[in-house]
């Protein structure tokens, strides 16, 4: 909810203009002078002393008759209105100042105050949730500068400063690409991407207008909600840089709020070290704490305050939290009864919220209900039903904590109707949640499932919009989206035998869940499914979900032709990810049996051996997984029953889940393969030498196009792609995956090529209607060290090439073992015509049994996702 925090801004820069632009008519002294002495108390916030002169101006100069500057009058009455609430007037005020400007005469002057009312119109109209509204005064604002001149200094500023507001809108409506184009062209900087590149920089850096920064202020927390992490930190500093010698305090302070926002958000990456992460956050602490010194406006330096109790609470430093709550909470009452005023209510009520879930000694809420009636009722008084709706799941929520059920029931489904699905999708799931709680802490399990299960299917239509619409949602995805989805499945399974509807539900939620993740990955979503039986895709293939609650690990067995089967290790969170952990950890070339063999046989007695008399009875060849949390970081073939490694006894197969593949064998076996590599040392990578033998080593069993060193870079490769549709394309070079898809990368000849970059350059494939990929390897790549769910990169990659599947090293294995393994793998899938789980499986074995690499460090760090057959 802090994307609206800058709107104020806008109001009162333009109140502050609008004065000196609109009084060049000399026709009554008394009345500009009744103006000026208007701004100047609108300015010390003395707003009822101001709406009195302005409404004794607008008199004035309406018994002249003087029509342009009667209008001016209203528009800045208008403007007072709004820090007051008083937004019927302020509607009524603008209204006739429009109709007056309309009548007059067409004049350049004229004109520019026209300019500037329509601009004033749509910051109202946006300040009562109406963007679109907004976005039509605002283009009514910008048609009329165009006509006075944008060769004009001042009217080309003033355009910028509507596209800036364009932009937000395009932000509440949830069109956060759009509102990056907006200020990029904004900025004049032409491009087709949101894409920060280094000649961007250098664009930006060759203006330093205060428009042009305001630009980049809104540029840098766009990015940010993209996920462009990087790009916003580099953005927002050039305009910190610009702005400095301006002295504009209250311009610097924004920019500070958003770097300590963007600094938070690259401090929750999962990718960083915690000595990193103990270092961004200090550093965004700090942002925030220059914020709120330098800001002149007390909404901005609240909401730096506000922006730091949320990251001291993140920290857990409860005591800090519980005094910096107190000391906030009457100067938010004090704020004006606007848009921001209302947010900043509801973001302390949160936060105070959540820190009496989290300490031993709770705060003393004895003041929050008055807080949140009061915010209630501004929210009415503005007309807004989501503010209203955001202020009733608070007061539901406070209620939660009492142990009120029915008063919080009855509160929530309020909210519910203020914030119906089809008007407010990103409100009503957390809603339905609420619900849900409420229902299992009353103890009406099945009311529970129904209200946790329409909450899921809210998530699932939003999709990808989900993160424009909530800006922060990509930032606490683990804390709110995720729990709806595991809460539901422990529901759905809290019973000694649950029943076939309830196993079938509960499967549908975890792999609805591996999508969600996907999309989170994204920024956007990723791809549209369709639910597929098991029977139509492999009748020798059976189907794993290992889910991990915070009390046990839940197991659904999928087989052909069978009802689901289901089974439970009462196991905590903790002591399974542990377990995990141990086994992880042991497979590195120095670790002994005694080391890797225990967790990998743990492991085995709680996923497999429960399942064993079942997959021996069903003649079983193939167990695909569709792993959960941090199962995903172990290759299943490791797992031991004692006697020997699972990959002994089945081929293996990853999957995010049935419905996101689209499986088939090959029709035919006439494979090539398009392969890229780089033996030498780059971009700061170690060399590859072994990568010169693999490409080798393939040449020899299929036909090869190949890219080499410097040959290998995107242009060529997208050459190739267009040119020559090969069914495999092999890329042996550096690359990591990673939660971020920032930092999820593969290395050519002169690039990073991101996951996003690499799916832009395969599209080129479908413009020429090419056959999808059937098989994308990789080669040499590896997950990101203490990248708890990297391997959202590998799945994110397999799932933007458009590859029916991928075969991916989760470590780097640079020797001859990489080389014979992928070479077998050829030699098994293009000549001994087995499918793609076999083939890897017999190329693993060969490894295996041979006493150089039969560690399983050599040959377990490949593994197969997405079509197996």
């Amino acid at each position: 909810m802090r994307r609206l925090a800058p709107l104020l801004l806008m109001v009162l820069f333009l109140v502050g203009l609008a004065v000196p632009v609109m009084a060049q008519r000399q026709s009554s002294t008394t009345g500009l002078e009744l103006m000026q002495q208007a701004q100047r108390l609108n300015q010390q916030r003395r707003y009822q002393e101001a709406i009195a002169l302005l409404q004794q101006a607008a008199q004035q100069f309406a018994t002249q008759p003087d029509l342009l500057n009667q209008a001016t009058a209203l528009s800045n009455l208008a403007t007072v209105y709004a820090h007051v609430g008083a937004w019927q007037s302020a509607n009524g005020a603008i209204a006739t100042s429009l109709e007056l400007l309309q009548a007059a005469p067409t004049t350049t002057e004229q004109q520019r105050i026209l300019a500037t009312t329509w601009e004033i119109q749509g910051i109202l109209q946006l300040e009562q949730g109406n963007a679109q509204a907004a976005l039509t005064s605002w283009t009514r604002a910008a048609r009329e500068y165009e006509e006075l001149g944008t060769d004009h200094t001042t009217f080309q500023n003033r355009l910028v400063s509507i596209q800036i507001q364009q932009a937000q809108a395009f932000q509440v409506l949830g069109l956060m690409p759009r509102a990056c184009q907006t200020l990029l062209t904004a900025l004049q900087i032409t491009t087709l991407t949101c894409e920060i590149t280094p000649d961007t920089l250098t664009a930006l850096n060759r203006s330093s207008s205060l428009e042009s920064i305001q630009a980049m202020n809104a540029l840098g927390h766009v990015l940010r909600v993209l996920g462009h992490l990087e790009a916003s930190q580099q953005v927002l500093s050039l305009a910190l840089q610009q702005a400095q010698p301006l002295g504009q305090r209250q311009l610097i302070a924004a920019i500070q709020l958003h770097q300590g926002n963007t600094l938070q958000a690259i401090a929750n990456q999962p990718t960083l070290a915690p000595d990193q992460v103990a270092q961004l956050t200090q550093a965004a602490l700090t942002a925030y704490q220059q914020a709120a010194q330098q800001a002149t406006q007390a909404e901005t330096k609240l909401q730096a305050q506000l922006n730091q109790l949320s990251l001291i609470l993140q920290q857990g430093d409860l005591d800090t939290a519980q005094t910096l709550g107190q000391t906030l909470t009457p100067q938010v009452t004090q704020l004006p009864a606007n848009r921001s005023g209302i947010i900043a209510r509801i973001h302390l009520a949160e936060q105070l919220l959540q820190l009496a879930t989290r300490s031993p000694i709770p705060p003393n809420l004895r003041d929050l209900p008055a807080l949140l009636a009061e915010t209630m009722q501004q929210a009415e008084q503005l007309g807004d039903p989501r503010l209203q709706a955001y202020a009733l799941t608070s007061q539901a929520r406070f209620e939660e904590l009492q142990h009120r059920w029915q008063t919080a029931e009855a509160i929530a489904n309020r909210a519910l109707t203020l914030a119906p699905v089809a008007q407010s999708p990103d409100i009503s799931y957390q809603v339905f949640w609420q619900l849900g709680r409420i229902q299992k802490a009353k103890g009406n399990r099945t009311e529970a499932i129904a209200q946790y299960s329409r909450a899921v299917e809210v998530l699932k239509s939003l999709r990808g919009d989900l993160v424009a619409t909530t800006s922060d949602v990509q930032f606490s995805f683990r804390e709110r989206v995720e729990p709806i989805y595991r809460e539901l499945v422990s529901l759905l399974l809290d019973e000694a035998s649950p029943s076939e509807a309830n196993l079938r539900q509960a499967r549908q939620v975890i792999e609805s869940l591996q999508l969600a993740e996907l999309d989170n990955f994204f920024r956007d979503a990723c791809a549209d499914t369709v639910p597929l039986s098991i029977d139509e895709i492999d009748p020798t293939a059976a189907v794993l979900y290992p889910i991990i609650l915070s009390d046990r690990l839940e197991i659904i067995l999928a087989l052909p032709g069978q009802t689901l089967q289901h089974y439970v290790v009462w196991q905590s969170q903790a002591d399974l990810e542990r377990v995990i952990r141990l086994a992880r950890n042991a497979l590195r070339p120095t670790a002994f049996a005694e080391e890797y063999l225990p967790p990998a046989q743990q492991l085995y007695d709680w996923l497999i051996r429960p399942a064993e008399t079942a997959l021996t009875t069903k003649g079983i060849k193939t167990l695909v997984f569709v792993l959960d949390g941090a199962l995903r970081n172990i290759p299943m073939a490791v797992l031991h029953d004692g006697q020997r490694f699972l990959i002994e006894s089945y081929n293996l197969a990853l999957t995010s889940g049935l419905q996101l593949l689209s499986p088939q064998p090959l029709q035919s076996r006439s494979l090539s393969a398009l392969v890229g590599g780089l033996s030498e040392a780059n971009q700061g990578f170690d060399p590859l030498p072994a990568v010169e033998q693999e490409i080798t080593q393939v040449s020899r069993e299929v036909p090869t196009e190949i890219l080499l060193n410097q040959q290998f870079t995107p242009t060529n490769l997208q050459q190739l792609i267009i040119d020559r549709p090969f069914p495999i394309l092999h890329l042996a070079t550096h690359g990591q995956f990673s939660s971020s898809a920032e930092q999820t990368f593969l290395l050519t000849w002169n690039d990073r090529l991101t996951v996003r970059q690499l799916d832009a350059l395969l599209k080129s494939r479908d413009e020429v209607n090419s056959p999808p990929i059937e098989l994308l390897i990789l080669s040499a790549c590896q997950t990101a060290a203490g990248d708890q769910r990297a391997t959202l990169g590998m799945a994110g990659i397999a799932i933007r090439s458009g590859a029916r599947s991928t075969l991916a090293s989760l470590w780097l294995v640079n020797d001859q073992p990489t080389a014979d393994l992928v070479s077998e793998f050829y030699r098994q899938f293009a000549k001994a015509r087995v499918n793609r789980a076999a083939a890897l499986r017999q190329a693993q074995l060969k490894l295996l049994a041979n006493p150089e690499s039969q560690h399983p460090f050599y040959w377990a760090a490949f593994v197969l996702v997405g079509n197996w057959l």
